[in-house]
């Protein structure tokens, strides 16, 4: 099912950090992980430094489009930033585990928050593309199956065996994201709602649209819960909002439009611009005491 596996143990996962360590010329406290279509939130970095993935030992690549795969270093304000320009998926032939391993890397070089972007079907009807949800809570679907990026043996440098996941997202920081949405955005396309994750890559059918209205999510997509998974398990403190890109299609009338990775895409990139302000204001929003 997976292709060869990489390392993502506590060991493994040094080694990456000290070759970054050594070449980056800050150090990060905040991390951003950048969703389908919305690599351009690195234009509010200041002083960035560009590290593909490809460069770094044994580190995962992202192959799918709207995804650079690399890391960015820079700043915004005074706080030291490290942002992934792309994501890895397990729909790419990854394992779970090794979405595990930007995080930890990230983790290792001393971020202490992250903040989740994604694109997103809405799933609440009343969602609509163009409008962004900040994320509450989340189901993940692979996990409830056995696919957790946690499987295998407890990496304990990291965190604990039995990973408590109540109250993931942190609910100061969420506050401060919605509060930072709004200075670029209308109240009514600034939401909350539940994150639910499928394995893609396949879109979802009208019955599974309907079945995740009934499990109460509000958006779906293909990615984050993994990377929110592990970085709790690393101590991290957590936010993150997803782009409402397309409406997931819940009926079978016949003249329904199927979604696109294309519309993702098109849809991303024409929100990327506001969400880069906003993205800007919520880390110059950001507590001292938290980041220190």
């Amino acid at each position: 099912m997976f292709d060869s596996l990489l390392p993502s143990d506590h060991e493994s996962c040094l080694v990456r950090k000290k070759y970054l360590e050594d070449i980056i010329r800050i150090k990060p406290t905040v991390g951003i992980i950048c969703g389908s279509g919305l690599g351009s939130l690195a234009d509010c970095i200041q002083h960035a430094q560009i590290i593909h993935y490809s460069e770094i030992p044994d580190f995962p690549i992202a192959t799918v489009q709207g995804h650079n795969g690399q890391f960015v270093f820079g700043t915004i304000g005074e706080v030291g930033i490290v942002l992934m320009q792309g994501r890895v998926h397990t729909y790419e032939g990854h394992h779970p585990s090794e979405v595990a391993i930007p995080i930890r890397v990230m983790r290792l070089l001393g971020v202490r928050i992250l903040l989740v972007t994604n694109a997103a079907g809405g799933v609440n009807p009343t969602f609509n593309p163009g409008d962004v949800c900040v994320i509450k809570d989340q189901i993940s679907l692979p996990n409830l199956i056995g696919f957790s990026p946690l499987m295998g043996p407890n990496q304990a440098k990291f965190g604990c065996r039995f990973q408590p996941m109540l109250d993931i997202y942190n609910r100061h920081l969420s506050n401060l994201l919605k509060e930072s949405l709004l200075t670029v955005l209308p109240p009514a396309k600034v939401h909350e709602g539940v994150y639910i994750m499928l394995a893609g890559p396949c879109f979802e059918t009208a019955a599974e649209t309907r079945l995740l209205q009934g499990f109460g999510a509000d958006v779906v997509g293909m990615s984050t819960a993994n990377e929110v998974t592990v970085a709790q398990h690393c101590g991290m403190k957590i936010c993150g909002f997803s782009l409402v890109t397309n409406k997931a299609v819940s009926t079978q009338n016949g003249d329904e439009q199927p979604p696109s990775h294309e519309e993702v895409i098109l849809a991303a990139s024409k929100s990327a611009q506001l969400l880069c302000l906003a993205v800007e204001t919520f880390v110059k929003m950001i507590p001292q005491e938290m980041i220190n």
